[in-house]
């Protein structure tokens, strides 16, 4: 073998090794639990790869990466693939802890784990549902976002879509009567979240911590804030009646400081882009905000929360009311 010979198959071997050791986020571009991975990655400035996967082949992968995981976010690390929101950003701090989103405070981390759960549990499911209730029979403002502009894809998935719909309405058990209970609990949690808000702006001691974070990403379909790193239904598109139920939550005090949070601590995203995989992270390399290639989006970014429906068939019987609630 000639040496060039060697030294070529060396650095293919070393990138892709070097490759292997990236962190790859499985992701649905437009959901709100992963939006919370996203940040956790972006605001440690953590370089990551992400794969965006169609709906319904979604479940399918994140079965086969986790085992006992049926949506995404997942999050690859070194070969093991942990599903949840919550235990990947666990599994963020411990890797790479500054700067950090748990409190030091042992009291305040609680506090602030609760939170966390809290929004995690009483308002994502309530929001995703409510939205879907209004947009499932507007398939031209749906297959969209699925499709990501391919002209093939989307002519196939509008010949599928009451397929589709009716997966996403058994899945998440829609129907008018849990659309108008999801509503109310929406409406629940900014009442709690404007109670928790202290006087310097934060949830929970002095900085943003894993609270603040939690929050906004799950409300972020309320303040439709800018920073939110990929296009959504515009504003002017959505359908009147989920226009009606947004526009009254929209100058309140917790939509102002969900786009606030955002703007203070979203940054740019940490993704890493076609031959840049060969750039490792470091488990202490992340320090501050991160200044990766994200496209900011404009003011009139609507809602839209986790797709985490599918167009193929769901086992008889599913039903996902939780982000952690198995398919």
């Amino acid at each position: 073998m000639s040496t060039s010979t060697q030294q070529d198959r060396s650095t293919s071997q070393g990138e892709t090794q070097s490759a292997s050791l990236v962190p790859v986020l499985w992701q649905l571009q437009i959901s709100h639990y992963v939006e919370k991975v996203r940040w956790a990655l972006d605001y440690k400035r953590i370089p990551h790869i992400r794969r965006s996967l169609p709906p319904g082949l979604h479940i399918q992968k994140a079965r086969e990466l986790t085992g006992d995981t049926s949506t995404v976010p997942v999050l690859t690390i070194d070969g093991h693939s942990t599903g949840d929101s919550t235990p990947i950003i666990a599994l963020i701090e411990e890797r790479w802890p500054q700067p950090p989103l748990y409190p030091e405070d042992p009291a305040q981390r609680r506090r602030a784990l609760e939170l966390e759960e809290f929004f995690d549990e009483e308002l994502g499911p309530h929001i995703r549902r409510a939205f879907y209730h209004e947009l499932l029979p507007h398939p031209e403002l749906l297959v969209p976002l699925f499709t990501h502009g391919d002209p093939l894809a989307a002519r196939t998935l509008l010949e599928q879509f009451p397929m589709l719909r009716a997966g996403i309405e058994q899945r998440f058990q829609i129907n008018a009567a849990t659309a108008s209970a999801s509503r109310a609990k929406v409406i629940a949690a900014m009442d709690r979240l404007e109670r928790e808000i202290s006087g310097i702006g934060y949830l929970v001691g002095e900085s943003f911590t894993v609270a603040d974070l939690a929050a906004a990403a799950l409300f972020y379909p309320v303040a439709r804030p800018p920073e939110f790193p990929y296009p959504t239904v515009a504003d002017e598109d959505l359908p009147d009646s989920w226009r009606a139920f947004l526009d009254p939550l929209a100058p309140r005090p917790g939509s102002r400081w969900v786009s606030e949070i955002y703007r203070r601590h979203r940054g740019q995203s940490a993704e890493l882009t076609t031959g840049d995989t060969n750039k490792a992270p470091r488990p202490d390399a992340a320090n501050g905000h991160s200044t990766g290639n994200g496209e900011p989006v404009s003011n009139s970014q609507a809602a839209f929360p986790d797709l985490a429906a599918s167009r193929d068939r769901l086992p008889a019987g599913t039903t996902a009311t939780r982000e952690h609630d198995p398919a």
